[in-house]
């Protein structure tokens, strides 16, 4: 059987993973949905509790207004001397004029103090609708991507049933423009389409070795041990194959160990990445840098998953100043973690002149979903 090219190899597995449920693209979409449903429950939470306690404090103003203004009147009409001898023998230290004075002084302070606590409920309410609003448009767009997707998935899966049958009658420009959907390189779609359409020069090969992957039947988790415990020497040098046909192969060499070290101490699970996303890492390494990036998002609360499938998110010298520049723009950051390829989209100056264009267009850049940027 012929050897297949590692640019081969992996072009094969980025499209067989995109054929199946676990496709990175829906995975992704389906972590953005989940997230947001989780947003969309809390804040929702959050706006019953907050609309209560406003409701609440509007209820204490009221009644301190009222109850005070007719306890200084009970109190002015009172004097103490038509009560002096009981209020004397039962030694009760009763000075209605006393009592006015302070109520006079203490009761504005109150109230100003309730006023105070409702207006920073009402602030806070509106942020936390305007995060929910967020959450609900997120929900609703990914819905609509996800369609998408998957019509696109289907469709994908058509070509590769007339590859797989050798019944292929698709021109190249129909391969080419349905993986432009799946955001690949023209070079990649270039190859892709020549696979298909010559299918004996390699697609028939991979099918081949996918079937003797199957009958393995074999988890990560297993190749790891059995590799470590036939040769301690292997820790250094192991194949991860995925059990599934359509999961995308990861390499683990000596040089890439330290980068899985580094980001298990930060906290992040290397699994979340391709081979190819740990070389890159590798290729790119700036520890400073990458930790900067990582502290800054556990400052901002914004998971560290934001780097699946977004690696270049963790060496980008501007990841910060771009985050915060949607922040200043009245984005939360929940915003930012649902939609991180605004990220890789745009460079600093080109993110400024977004959100000037937009301004400049009578918009309110808070207002607009970062997917329509």
């Amino acid at each position: 059987m012929k050897a297949l090219s590692p640019e081969e190899t992996t072009l094969l597995d980025k499209l067989y993973n995109l054929r199946g449920e676990d496709s990175f693209i829906l995975v992704e979409m389906d972590k953005q949905k989940e997230k947001a449903e989780e947003t969309k429950a809390r804040t929702t939470e959050e706006k019953k509790h907050l609309q209560e306690k406003i409701a609440d404090l509007e209820k204490q103003n009221e009644e301190l207004n009222e109850q005070g203004e007719k306890l200084v009147d009970l109190l002015s009409a009172i004097d103490r001397k038509d009560y002096a001898t009981v209020l004397d023998r039962l030694r009760i230290d009763f000075d209605p004029q006393n009592l006015v004075e302070k109520i006079n002084k203490s009761l504005p302070r109150t109230i100003d103090s309730v006023v105070l606590d409702t207006k920073k409920a009402e602030e806070k309410l509106i942020k936390v609708e305007e995060e929910m609003n967020t959450a609900i448009t997120t929900i609703d767009e990914v819905g609509i991507r996800r369609d998408a997707a998957l019509a696109n998935q289907e469709k994908l899966n058509e070509y590769f049933d007339l590859a797989l049958s050798g019944r292929i009658n698709i021109t190249r420009d129909s391969i080419t423009s349905l993986l432009e959907q799946f955001n690949f390189t023209e070079e990649e779609q270039r190859e892709a389409a020549k696979i298909l359409m010559f299918p004996e020069d390699a697609l028939f090969i991979y099918a081949e070795k996918l079937k003797e992957r199957e009958k393995r039947g074999k988890s990560i988790s297993q190749v790891i041990a059995e590799a470590k415990s036939a040769d301690p020497l292997v820790e250094n040098s192991v194949k991860i194959v995925q059990d599934e046909p359509t999961d995308v192969s990861v390499t683990i060499n000596e040089e890439q160990n330290d980068i899985v070290d580094f980001l298990t101490n930060e906290g992040i699970n290397y699994l979340d990445f391709t081979g190819q996303e740990i070389d890159y890492l590798n290729s790119n390494f700036d520890e400073n840098l990458i930790k900067n990036n990582i502290n800054f998002l556990k400052n901002m609360n914004i998971d560290l998953d934001i780097f699946a499938n977004h690696i270049t998110l963790m060496t980008d010298k501007y990841l910060i100043d771009k985050i915060n520049l949607l922040l200043k723009a009245g984005k939360q950051p929940i915003d930012i973690y649902l939609n991180p390829t605004i990220l890789e989209k745009y460079s600093i100056e080109k993110l400024e002149d977004a959100i000037q264009s937009l301004k400049e267009n009578g918009m309110d850049p808070k207002n607009v979903p970062l997917m329509a940027y």
